[in-house]
């Protein structure tokens, strides 16, 4: 294996300068003949921002993302496996005979709680049939509504709106990533288990395991001294992006916090099927290794040079690079990048550990670069990436904009759509008490020119702390979900501003009665825009194409 090697070594400071990413670990692991793990660590870099520049450690921790998804669909899997031994005797619902991967997923939920699904035929086909295999690979037909969701909210409360937010496309037509679904399957462990999601994938993987380090509390990743800090691709300094009050509503889609120390023990369960290869302890059956790692749904059915086609299981991507098969996932928070997965047939497990956002490209020339030095294998293209947003719109003015019909006074005021929190707009040229606030922030940004042609809003969201609508033509603005951070952060004080590209951008458009505006559409995804106006009924209906309709109130 090549982590230790100076020539490694040396390529992974080149891809930490050309991606300007402060610090990477690397964790590899084979078993021996004996199945005994054969592990190799290597950090590189900047932990602190008041370090060395080169303090960062294999125990160091990072967020995990979405890597912390195989972690839930596990956690299931081990739950069925459960109730079929007769270790867990939680009363299930009279209609669920047996709880597995094909159970329905209205069977499990109580009726107070009002789940559903916004069914874009007009019928309740996805409530009554969508699977726990559905929910955890992508295709119950929500898109991701991330913007949904806010500081404060109980999974509870994701569920029971979860009727309320417009599918893209029917049950099962297509692929598409979801978080709220795993927030969901988080609920289920949760309530068949009568304690947490959390305290289960303690006991059952992580002490098991010896991951000792690896938590779900950041205040308790904080405490340790462990915890990088963490800085946007643009190389600002940020806070860890949820607090605990979020770990609740995070565990299930992303909420892990680990170390690439940590992470080649979850790896070395994986290339033994879910046996423990040290403590020779099954941490979940090998029918659960089968039911997750088996590609159900294709994710990318067009395959790159060198590449085949690109499947999701629960909680794994499934592929084929340079003849290699891969089960592996990507993982993407503010401040960090993270790519793990492992080789069935190669007998190898990679996890990759960046303290900066959206380097998804150097992570897989680094997982290349084992893969070639480790395998002799060509692999000649990157492996594919978790994003499933569409491409970024110009969010500049267009140079033949038409002007609003109105006013830019008249778009200002509260907007609110079923399941977002509420929108208020404000303008500069007509500034209330109310936006005082808002337009100060925004100030410390935007030149007076820019501020002319804008809308702002502060805006109650995990990945966002306020809202911009820039003017493009008539009554379409661009639209950025963003964090302000207007007095800076950290040692650097100057304002600044973070967003994920693509996922944050889209735009709206105003809808006129007369010489007052009814409200906006708000497109964000537009693969399920376009699905939407393939189905009869909302073809040329503007509100009905779109993600939401924000009603003027």
């Amino acid at each position: 294996m090549p982590v230790a090697s100076p020539e490694f070594g040396g390529f992974i400071e080149e891809v930490m300068k050309n991606g300007s990413i402060p610090g990477i670990s690397v964790g590899v692991v084979r078993l021996g003949e004996d199945k005994k793990p054969i592990v190799q660590l290597g950090s590189w870099g900047r932990k602190t921002e008041d370090g060395n520049g080169h303090d960062l450690s294999p125990d160091s921790l990072f967020g995990l993302a979405s890597c912390s998804k195989a972690f839930l669909a596990t956690s299931i899997g081990i739950l069925m496996d459960d109730f079929a031994q007769g270790r867990n005797v939680t009363p299930l619902p009279a209609a669920v005979a047996r709880f597995e991967y094909e159970t329905k997923v209205k069977d499990l939920l109580p009726e107070q709680l009002g789940w559903g699904l916004h069914d874009i035929s007009g019928d309740t086909w996805a409530t009554e049939k969508a699977r726990i295999k559905d929910i955890l690979g992508h295709v119950a037909g929500l898109p991701r509504h991330d913007y949904a969701y806010a500081p404060g909210d109980t999974p509870e409360a994701i569920i029971h709106r979860m009727r309320s937010l417009r599918t893209g496309y029917e049950l099962r037509e297509q692929w598409s990533y979801n978080n709220q679904m795993f927030m969901l399957g988080a609920h289920l462990v949760s309530q068949y288990t009568n304690g947490s999601y959390v305290d289960f994938v303690v006991g059952r993987i992580f002490k098991p395991l010896g991951m000792s380090s690896t938590t779900f509390w950041p205040s308790e990743a904080q405490r340790s001294g462990k915890l990088t800090e963490r800085w946007t691709k643009d190389g600002r300094l940020i806070p860890f992006w949820f607090d605990d009050e979020m770990t609740l509503l995070k565990a299930g889609p992303g909420g892990i916090i680990s170390s690439a120390e940590d992470m080649v023990k979850w790896l070395s369960v994986w290339l033994n099927k879910g046996v423990d290869p040290v403590s020779g302890e099954t941490i979940f059956p090998e029918e659960v290794y089968d039911a997750v790692t088996t590609a159900h749904w294709i994710s990318s059915g067009r395959p790159k040079p060198n590449e085949g086609i690109v499947g999701y299981g629960m909680g794994w991507f499934v592929g084929n690079h340079g003849g290699i098969n891969t089960v592996y996932h990507g993982g993407a928070i503010p401040g960090y990048s993270i790519l793990t997965g492992f080789a069935p047939q190669d007998n190898l497990g990679i996890s990759i550990l960046a303290n900066a956002d959206e380097k998804a490209t150097y992570l897989e020339a680094i997982i290349k670069r084992i893969l070639s030095d480790t395998l002799s294998a060509n692999v000649s293209a990157p492996l594919h990436t978790t994003s499933t947003s569409p491409e970024r719109r110009d969010t500049q003015r267009a140079t033949d904009a038409r002007s609003p019909s109105l006013s830019m006074h008249a778009y200002t005021g509260t907007y609110r759509s079923p399941g977002y929190n509420p929108i208020s707009l404000c303008s500069s040229l007509s500034p209330s008490s109310d936006c005082e606030d808002v337009l100060a922030d925004f100030a410390t940004l935007d030149s007076p020119s820019a501020a002319n042609h804008s809308l702002y809003s502060a805006f109650k969201s995990i990945w966002a702390s306020h809202v911009r609508l820039q003017h493009f033509s008539g009554d379409v603005f661009n639209i950025t979900f963003t964090a302000l951070f207007p007095h800076g952060f950290g040692k650097n004080t100057s304002a600044f501003e973070t967003a994920e590209s693509g996922t944050s951008d889209g735009w709206v458009e105003f809808v006129m009665d007369g010489e007052q505006v009814k409200g906006f559409a708000l497109f964000n995804d537009q693969d399920a825009v376009e699905a939407r106006k393939r189905h009869a009924g909302v073809r040329k209906a503007i509100p009905g194409t779109a993600d939401a309709w924000f009603a003027k109130i």
